[in-house]
């Protein structure tokens, strides 16, 4: 139960619903039962009655009280499906907003173990099976625990033995039946938990790299394995139906085993239509039970899915942002002192960086590849926090920032831009919401992509990662983007990456006027545009080896020089 507690908390909000809901339920429980009760009784009346009898014998009442339970029966399993299936969407919604508020903190740090397709799954599927919590458990095994007390009292009104075995009965099957078909689907539900995650992160990946796949000749081993993976799911998925199927054979024979004795029992008590009342009475109580034979078999499934969530949502986020929303700045000033940073106490990337950047101070990093540039960056905004030494903006240590103040702040651009399936307005609008069409259009023209909304303009449709656009225009979309924000910080990784070197003195001098008065850091390996930075630092081994302007760096024979002749050969 330590597993799906802090799940359960979640159902409290919605409790006068879901009470609602089971109310309404066992109201339609107890008028089927009635139904066939006073119907079964009635039948068995009319026939000890006779022909002479009926003359005398008051049909009109009980005829009537059938059609009312028929109808109670109806209106009430209409407003308790309205009101639970509302009342489980609004379930989900808190479970998947929960989880989803859970996971923003954790990215990026505590969510690169996972694949993107693992993920999913969990903030999906999982989260999907945890709704099985109120439908499947909590709303069938109370409702028969109410139908079993309310017959009981019932029929004890006349007859309290035979009332007492029929709801003995019944509170035995409640309470033996889950229990022991939880411990025979315990395992399966875990596998099925497992595989469904498995086979869907396999299936994401074989639609994300079919043309790699096929390339290299990679389709039939990947297939075979996605086939296998298949078949021991239909294979856990076929066993669960078993045992469903085995639950519902062995709740039938002991309802007819109960009817049998019953009947046996009264047989000797009643010689009247009363006989026929406690059977049909019977019968129709076992109906509550029918849902909670198997209800328990999701349980499994139900933990499973709660320990994968759980193992996500649960870590500790490696960075803590304050509470308290401040001023946004006008101006950028960063100070970096003694910084040093490793992935997962592993190899330090970087080593001891100290810098100086002024506010309106345009900087290049340059350096080879993997020399902790992109690494930098990702610590400017707060996507990890420094090993040892401190970053401090404006004159204040970044920790202090709160998330909202530093990312309106903030402009960034990656090496990887993201770009959601969604239209091009869409995708330029996440970085400025009230920005008008007029305004997203120039911006476009700005970076350069005039032909991109030539033909449907910000309606054109961007597709999954925009796999439609080259590599250039993502960069150029993600600039605009990051243009658009308008902070008075520009973090850049890359900028003019996969640009032709007309385009990329364009989107220099773009940069240049555009950043004016803003402070901007930008990571390239290329020549082009270096000579208008204030500053360039080179780095080496995950630390600053040189710093200066161009003309500086270039009058000495420095490290800078040797790195220039290297990336223009």
């Amino acid at each position: 139960m330590k597993l799906i507690r802090p799940w359960l908390a979640l159902l409290r909000p919605h409790a006068p619903r879901l009470m609602l809901g089971i109310l309404l339920a066992v109201v339609t429980l107890l008028a089927s039962i009635a139904l066939l009760t006073l119907s079964g009784w009635f039948l068995a009346a009319c026939s000890l009655a006779g022909a002479a009898g009926l003359y005398s014998f008051n049909y009109m009442l009980p005829a009537a009280g059938v059609r009312g339970a028929a109808i109670l029966r109806t209106v009430a399993r209409y407003a308790e499906r309205l009101v639970s299936h509302d009342g489980t969407f609004r379930i989900l919604e808190d479970l998947r907003v929960f989880t989803f508020n859970k996971l923003i903190p954790l990215s990026p740090g505590a969510l690169a173990r996972f694949q993107r397709g693992d993920l999913l799954n969990r903030l999906v599927a999982d989260v999907d099976t945890l709704d099985h919590l109120y439908l499947r458990l909590l709303s069938p095994l109370l409702g028969a625990l109410v139908a079993i007390v309310t017959v009981t009292l019932l029929l004890g009104s006349l007859n309290w033995p035979l009332a007492l075995m029929l709801g003995g009965i019944m509170l035995a099957t409640l309470l033996l039946l889950p229990p022991i078909f939880y411990r025979l689907g315990r395992k399966e539900g875990e596998a099925l938990a497992h595989l469904r995650a498995l086979y869907r992160s396999q299936l994401t990946g074989w639609l994300q790299s079919q043309a790699e796949m096929r390339i290299y000749g990679g389709v039939q081993r990947f297939r075979a394995r996605l086939d296998n993976t298949e078949a021991r799911w239909l294979g856990a998925q076929r066993f669960r139906a078993r045992l469903t199927g085995l639950s519902q054979g062995l709740l039938t024979i002991i309802t007819g085993a109960t009817a049998v004795l019953l009947l046996w029992s009264a047989s000797a008590l009643f010689h009247d239509a009363t006989l026929a009342l406690f059977l049909f009475c019977a019968l129709a109580a076992f109906e509550a039970l029918a849902p909670v034979g198997g209800a328990f078999l999701h349980l499994g499934e139900v933990f499973a899915s709660a320990r994968r969530v759980n193992e996500v949502i649960l870590q500790n986020p490696a960075v803590n942002f304050p509470a308290e929303q401040g001023k946004s700045p006008a101006g950028i000033r960063l100070k970096l002192h003694d910084v040093s940073f490793s992935y997962n106490e592993g190899f330090p990337v970087l080593r001891s960086i100290s810098l100086d950047i002024a506010q309106g101070e345009h900087v290049a990093l340059l350096g080879s590849s993997g020399c902790g540039k992109s690494t930098l960056l990702q610590l400017l905004t707060r996507a990890w926090d420094p090993t040892n030494g401190e970053i401090r903006l404006n004159d204040r240590p970044l920790a202090a920032w709160d998330e909202a103040t530093l990312r309106r702040a903030t402009g960034v651009v990656t090496q990887r831009v993201h770009l959601f399936n969604a239209t091009l307005r869409d995708n330029l609008l996440l970085a400025a919401p009230h920005r008008h069409d007029d305004e997203l259009l120039a911006m476009l023209r700005k970076v350069g992509l005039t032909t991109l909304i030539n033909a449907e303009g910000l309606d054109a449709w961007l597709g999954e990662g925009g796999r439609q656009l080259s590599g250039g225009e993502r960069r150029r979309l993600g600039l605009a983007r990051a243009l658009l924000h308008d902070g008075p910080l520009l973090l850049l990784d890359e900028p003019t990456e996969g640009l032709d070197t007309h385009t990329e003195r364009q989107i220099l001098t773009l940069l240049r006027e555009a950043a004016r008065g803003k402070t901007m850091i930008v990571v390239t390996h290329r020549p082009q545009g270096l000579r208008h930075f204030d500053k360039i630092c080179l780095m080496e081994s995950g630390t600053v080896v040189e710093q200066g302007t161009h003309v500086e760096l270039i009058s000495k024979r420095s490290r800078y020089s040797a790195f220039l002749q290297r990336i223009t050969v």
